[in-house]
């Protein structure tokens, strides 16, 4: 009877060894994934130009293309740009999907600035698409006050980078009042304008005057 109960305790004492043990740890689920962060959106100033037409307003690259911006900034905020005009309108293509807009104070000596260094589109990474703002120019460096707005995206404006193509110098886009940019594309061209300079049939044959450009931050 003795080795008997013997016996009997040496079977029960591992599974009462196996019941004392403490259950494992529960898991915890796996942490979800953080989205990294993103860097801040890059600095712009709000402009509205006000037409005879309506109003387009732009948002100017003061940080992506500063001396551009703030060359442009330096004729609003001289008020150099009220009285001017959109006067040349460049339709590429037969449907009617892509041009350039181009205004500006047509090289006034009584207003221009001096030009500015030319910010290609290689350093500043924008680009010619549809509704952004760039410079006018002959060559880089030479820009002053005239600009122009793109209609489609036209990037071969941007150059080549590492190449003798600079490109022209992009440093805004159009907000609001694409369609008003459409609707002067439309207007009527002077078909004997321009021939002296090689911009025969791309003047408006009523130029759309420019009544002020203003700060709207």
């Amino acid at each position: 009877m003795f080795l008997k109960s013997l016996f009997a305790c040496c079977v029960l004492l591992p599974g009462l060894a196996l019941a004392q043990e403490p259950p494992p740890p529960e898991q915890s689920p796996p942490a979800e994934a953080q989205p990294a962060p993103q860097p801040p959106a890059p600095a712009l100033v709000n402009v509205a130009i006000l037409t005879t037409m309506g109003e387009i307003t732009v948002a100017l690259e003061v940080e992506r293309a500063p001396m551009t911006a703030k060359n442009f900034l330096r004729y609003v905020d001289a008020k150099r740009f009220d009285g001017a005009n959109f006067y040349r309108a460049v339709a590429i293509g037969e449907e009617g999907k892509y041009g350039m807009l181009q205004g500006g104070l047509r090289s006034d000596p009584k207003k221009v600035f001096a030009p500015i260094p030319h910010e290609a589109p290689a350093v500043t990474g924008l680009s010619h698409v549809d509704g952004a703002v760039s410079m006018a120019r002959l060559e880089p460096g030479s820009a002053k006050a005239e600009f122009f707005i793109v209609m489609g995206d036209l990037t071969g404006l941007d150059g080549k980078a590492g190449g003798d193509d600079l490109g022209y110098a992009v440093f805004g886009r159009v907000t609001s009042g694409m369609h008003l940019v459409h609707q002067i594309m439309g207007q009527p061209r002077d078909e004997k304008a321009g021939a002296e300079s090689g911009m025969k049939g791309q003047m408006l044959a009523a130029p759309v005057k420019i009544l002020t450009v203003r700060r709207i931050d």
